[in-house]
C-alpha cells in the first residue's frame, strides 16, 4: 500500500507542476489575447498569488479535519478545471476575477499534496519527499515543452489551456485512488496538539522563517539570474539564460536524488550544508566577474536550495499536532517568500543597483541555515521517533 500511495503522490506533484507549467507558458499567449501589458499582467498574477495564500490557510485546518486524502480527491481534479477561468477569460476584469480561482486552487492542492507526502514518508520511515519535489518541477518542464511543441506545430494558445484545463482532472483521479487511507491527524494525535506542547507553533514558526528565506532566494534566482547575467557581467544573448538554466538543472537534480543524501547526512546536517551551498553560491555570483563563475555561483545556490523544502516539510510533519495546519503555515510562509522577494528586489535594484538588491537573498541563504539547524534540532531531539531521519 505504501509503494502505491508513493505512486500517486508522484502523479500529485507532477500535474501540479503541470498544471503551473502550462500556466505560466500560456501567459505570453494570453497576455497577446487580452493585450494585457506588464502592468495589468502583473496584477493578474499577484492576484493568483493572493488567491493561493488564502486557500493554503484554509486547507489546512480542512486537511486535519477530513484527512489529506479526502481533501486531495477533490483539491486536485478542481486545481485543473480551474485553469479554465483564465484561458476563456473574455476581458481583463473577468482574468481577475478567474485568476484569483486559479490561485485559490492551487494553494489548496499544495498544501494537501504536501501533508500526504509527509504522511507517506512516515509510512515508509525514511526520507522520500525530496523526489516528490523533484517531480513537480518535471512537470512544470514538460508542460513547457509540450506548449512550445504545440505552437510550433501550429495549435492555438488558448486551445492548448482548455485541453490541458479538461485532460488533467481526468488524470487526477487514478492517481488519487492510490493515496493512503487515514483519519484526521486530530483524531490520531488527540486535541492536545501533539508530542511537543507549547513549544510546537513556535518551532513552525521558525521553520516558516527557513521557508520563507529558502523560497526568496530561490525566487531571486528565477527571477534574477539571466538578468544579472545580461546587465551586470555583459553575457552574450545568447549565453545568459544559462544562469538560470544551470540553477534549475541542479536544484532539480539534487531534488530527484536527494533523499539517500538526507538519509545518510541526517536533517540537521541536510539543512546546515543546504545554507552553506547557497550562500557560497550567491556570494561567487556577487565576487566573481564573469559569467563561468556566476554558472558555477547558481549551480551551487540550486544545489543548497533543493534540499530546503523537503528538509522544513519533513520536520513539519515531525513535529506532530495538528500537521495540516502546521504546514498550511510554513507553506503560506514560503509562498511569501517566492511572492515578496522579486517585488522587494526589483526595488532595491532601482534605487541602488542589482548587485546590492542580490545581497538580500544571499543573507537569507545564510537564515536557511542559521535558523533551520536549531528549529530541526529541537524537533529531532523531541519527537526522534516520528523524525524519518535523525540528527
Amino acid at each position: 500500500m505504501n509503494k502505491r500511495a508513493r505512486i500517486g503522490v508522484f502523479g500529485f506533484f507532477f500535474l501540479n507542476g503541470f498544471v503551473m507549467g502550462m500556466w505560466a507558458a500560456g501567459l505570453p499567449g494570453l497576455n497577446e489575447r487580452l493585450d494585457l501589458g506588464p502592468a495589468k499582467l502583473g496584477v493578474a498574477l499577484l492576484l493568483v498569488s493572493f488567491g493561493a495564500l488564502v486557500s493554503m490557510l484554509v486547507a489546512g485546518p480542512l486537511v486535519d479535519r477530513w484527512t489529506s486524502r479526502r481533501v486531495c480527491w477533490i483539491v486536485g481534479p478542481a486545481s485543473g478545471v480551474v485553469l479554465l477561468g483564465p484561458a476563456l477569460a473574455p476581458n481583463y476584469a473577468m482574468l481577475c476575477v478567474m485568476a484569483v480561482v486559479f490561485g485559490l486552487g492551487l494553494g489548496c492542492v499544495e498544501v494537501a499534496m504536501n501533508v500526504h507526502s509527509v504522511e507517506v514518508e512516515h509510512a515508509y520511515g525514511r526520507p522520500i519527499i525530496s523526489a516528490f519535489h523533484g517531480t513537480w518541477s518535471l512537470g512544470g518542464a514538460s508542460a513547457g515543452a509540450l506548449t512550445a511543441l504545440g505552437l510550433r506545430l501550429g495549435a492555438d494558445g488558448q486551445v492548448l489551456l482548455v485541453v490541458a484545463a479538461v485532460t488533467v482532472p481526468l488524470l487526477f483521479l487514478p492517481a488519487a485512488r492510490l493515496l493512503l487511507p487515514g483519519r484526521p491527524a486530530a483524531s490520531e494525535q488527540g486535541s492536545g496538539g501533539g508530542g511537543m506542547g507549547a513549544m510546537k507553533w513556535g518551532l513552525v514558526a521558525l521553520l516558516g522563517v527557513v521557508a520563507f528565506a529558502g523560497h526568496l532566494s530561490e525566487g531571486a534566482a528565477i527571477d534574477w539570474a539571466a538578468l544579472h547575467a545580461r546587465w551586470v557581467l555583459d553575457a552574450d544573448p545568447a549565453a545568459a539564460p544559462l544562469a538560470y538554466t544551470v540553477f534549475a538543472v541542479a536544484m532539480t537534480s539534487i531534488r530527484l536524488l536527494g533523499d539517500p543524501i538526507r538519509a545518510r547526512l541526517g536533517a540537521v546536517r541536510t539543512i546546515q550544508l543546504a545554507g552553506g551551498f547557497a550562500t557560497v553560491g550567491y556570494l561567487l555570483v556577487l565576487l566573481v566577474p564573469n559569467i563561468v563563475g556566476a554558472w558555477i555561483g547558481w549551480a551551487l545556490a540550486g544545489v543548497g536550495l533543493a534540499t530546503v523544502v523537503p528538509v522544513v516539510f519533513s520536520a513539519v510533519g515531525a513535529a506532530g499536532g495538528s500537521v495540516g495546519r502546521a504546514l498550511s503555515v510554513v507553506t503560506a510562509f514560503g509562498y511569501s517568500g517566492l511572492l515578496v522577494g522579486p517585488a522587494v528586489l526589483g526595488f532595491v535594484a532601482d534605487r541602488a543597483s542589482l548587485p546590492v538588491a542580490l545581497i538580500i537573498p544571499a543573507v537569507m541563504a545564510a537564515v536557511v541555515g542559521l535558523a533551520g539547524t536549531p528549529a530541526i534540532r529541537a524537533i529531532t531531539t523531541a519527537a526522534p521517533e516520528k523524525v524519518p531521519v535523525s540528527s
